[in-house]
């Protein structure tokens, strides 16, 4: 499940204190804060904290929203990954094919899941790579499953995922953790597999006040069936059929979301439209090259440019110096964290995944949220466009 950069500064280059954040929760605060405070009221007064009306009524805005049949709210974006794939019947010890550039919780919920990751290149959008995964499930038919994700809001082609699913029988389950909001060929992200799954953890488009996620899908059976892995595999109350999870999204988080942040959601993606428009323009020909998307509409979820090979750390601080926070989405591709050795994960398609370990050396993300000011925007650009020492 790919995800931004954090509420916190980790993955931040460290400088002095910012004039354009990456992100600005106390912005965002003041700008929702009557509208969520009467949804806690809400809450309060209801006696209802757990699986109750706001959660029901947050999933049935939320896939109205998206144009999906169902939606289920789950604890995390991890969690809705990982409940997509065993609802949608991926078998212990399959292969699951995805990316190797993104956060490491998409490989996580695959392992989790009992299935083993295969990764494929990607390609200059950081998106998957479709020709090479074409080729890498004509070769290896234990993989069962593909797990794209829509990298930095950049959607991914649904006519070439439909393909691959359809022609080589595979499962298809989307990660559009940071593509809410995302179009192509007049198709959201998420309507093209068995399932897909969301993060709504707070720098997202979509960003509860603490974690989230939710599972979409147009099937209601593995709808039903994701609401009961989320709540301990209960079929009823104190029936476990199956091994389940606690991963229940809070009356709190959905009540907010409900009535403070879906309902803006529109216009934040426009205001993200408007300033990645004006870095793609500024930007054009300069040494940071903007990593666009190859078609449709992005969600922009992040603005990542690429810097010259061997420029990255200095650039970084050059504009850490100039008060522009960067991030670095992602440094370390999936199949060189430690975590995987001994879990039977492979590359596929020759292994050696050139394009995303290029990206992961060389990308750098610019401040992109909603709350940006113009002024902002053009410290930003002065900053990457002064000339280097």
């Amino acid at each position: 499940m790919a995800s931004s950069n954090t509420a916190s500064a980790w993955d931040s280059v460290p400088g002095r204190s910012t004039s354009a954040e990456a992100n600005d929760f106390a912005r965002r605060w003041r700008e929702v804060r009557d509208d969520a405070l009467e949804a806690v009221e809400r809450v309060g007064h209801s006696g209802w904290l757990v699986l109750g009306e706001e959660v029901r009524s947050f999933e049935r805005e939320l896939a109205a929203w998206w144009g999906v049949p169902h939606a289920v709210g789950v604890a995390s974006g991890l969690d809705a990954l990982e409940i997509a794939l065993r609802c949608a019947g991926v078998q212990a010890g399959a292969g699951v094919l995805t990316t190797p550039l993104t956060a490491f919780a998409t490989t996580l919920a695959i392992v989790r899941a009992g299935a083993k990751p295969v990764w494929c290149d990607v390609d200059r959008t950081g998106g998957l790579d479709l020709d090479q995964a074409d080729r890498a499930l004509g070769e290896d038919r234990s993989i069962r499953a593909v797990v794209p994700v829509h990298l930095y809001g950049h959607p991914l082609d649904p006519v070439g995922l439909e393909r691959l699913a359809t022609e080589h029988e595979v499962l298809l389950i989307e990660d559009c953790a940071q593509s809410a909001g995302a179009i192509r060929d007049g198709r959201p992200t998420g309507t093209v597999g068995v399932a897909a799954a969301t993060s709504l953890y707070p720098t997202k488009n979509l960003g509860a006040m603490g974690d989230g996620g939710a599972l979409l899908t147009a099937d209601p059976g593995l709808a039903e069936r994701a609401r009961h892995l989320r709540d301990y595999g209960q079929s009823g109350r104190y029936e476990h059929t199956e091994l389940g999870l606690n991963s229940r999204l809070d009356e709190l988080h959905a009540a907010i979301l409900r009535s403070a942040l879906l309902p803006r959601l529109d216009g934040w993606l426009a205001r993200r439209r408007a300033i990645a428009a004006r870095y793609t323009a500024a930007l054009d020909g300069s040494p940071l090259r903007p990593v666009t998307a190859a078609a449709g509409r992005s969600a922009h979820h992040l603005f990542p440019v690429e810097a010259p090979a061997g420029h990255v750390p200095a650039t970084a601080a050059r504009l850490a110096r100039r008060g522009v926070a960067v991030g670095r989405h992602y440094p370390f591709v999936c199949p060189d964290q430690p975590a995987v050795r001994g879990v039977g994960a492979v590359a596929a398609a020759g292994g050696s995944l050139p394009v995303a370990r290029r990206l992961a050396a060389r990308e750098l993300s610019l401040p992109l949220h909603p709350h940006l000011t113009d002024e902002e925007v053009g410290l930003v650009l002065d900053a990457c466009l002064e000339p280097s020492a």
